[in-house]
């Protein structure tokens, strides 16, 4: 029996729209309206690039040289983006994530990040994808399970299929971390120029690898393309928004954080680290919906 790069398939329906979620990671691998797709994605017989619709936890986007201090002592993670020497995207995109439960339009799945190099907490993860007419909705609860306390963030990093030179992009973020050369942040500034789009303007030529973030509250993001407006929301835990552009410029991530680079360490992203006691959990919400306008 050939076991799929990411493990089993979980496919859930209600009304208008379809998605798969993988074993492996917890992956959105595919989101369906009226059976047109809606993400840039991958077939179920290939492993995902560039972490698409990955589950980042404890932490997402990168720590400086995978090293960082808490409680009084300094930890060094593996370097998993050699390149940059930095440890990205947390400890759990190769999990085979545990079922919990699989009903029509919900799936449930559920793992545990022990201590291992760099990581000393026990950190139980619970990711729910549901679908109905209003469209995704993912809930992701984390609970520090151990008897130490548990630096925590989360992101994911899901990707829309469109065409980068004809979209039309309307972002809510007034501001824009600043980075090096190693995408590691210098300082949280007002949106710059090329990368506001708090009124809605086609992305054309701009690049994006930038997180961006919101003063307070909720947030909605859409982008349209060939008549079709796709918007990701975020509750008010996922304060910062990783977009990305790939070379090809056939998709655009966002991606919903809780915290940005590098806020394992001190520096202006430290800020939204959350610290969980034992015993303590969050959660965050997020989703992706088409419009029914543009039906």
């Amino acid at each position: 029996m050939n076991i799929l790069p990411t493990g089993q398939q979980f496919l859930i329906e209600s009304g208008p729209y379809a998605a798969v979620v993988t074993q492996v990671g917890a992956t959105l691998r595919s989101l369906t309206r009226d059976g047109a797709e809606v993400l840039w994605t991958f077939a179920e017989d290939e492993a995902p690039r560039s972490s698409m619709g990955r589950t980042l936890v404890p932490w997402p986007n990168r720590i400086r040289d995978g090293r960082y201090t808490f409680d009084g002592v300094e930890y060094q993670l593996p370097i998993s983006e050699v390149p940059r020497n930095n440890a990205i995207h947390g400890l759990a995109s190769d999990h085979a994530w545990r079922l919990v439960s699989h009903d029509p339009d919900e799936v449930v799945l559920s793992t545990v990040i022990h201590p291992q190099a760099g990581w000393r907490a026990v950190l139980e993860v619970e990711v729910s994808h549901a679908l109905d007419d209003g469209g995704l909705t993912v809930t992701v609860t984390a609970r520090n399970a151990g008897q130490t306390a548990a630096p925590y963030g989360y992101g994911v990093h899901p990707y829309l299929a469109v065409d980068a030179a004809s979209a039309v992009l309307t972002a809510p973020f007034p501001k824009e971390l600043s980075v090096d050369d190693r995408l590691l942040p210098v300082s949280v500034v007002d949106v710059t120029a090329e990368h506001d789009f708090r009124e809605a303007r086609a992305i054309g030529d701009t690049g994006f690898d930038s997180a961006f973030r919101v003063e307070e509250g909720p947030w909605e993001l859409t982008v349209t393309d060939g008549g079709r407006t796709v918007a990701v929301w975020a509750d008010a835990t996922l304060p910062w928004c990783q977009i990305f552009i790939p070379p090809t410029r056939d998709a655009i991530a966002v991606e919903p954080m809780t915290c940005a680079a590098d806020a394992f360490n001190e520096g202006p992203t430290h800020d939204s680290l959350i610290v969980l006691q034992p015993g303590d959990e969050t959660s965050s919400r997020w989703g992706i919906r088409v419009d029914a306008s543009d039906d």
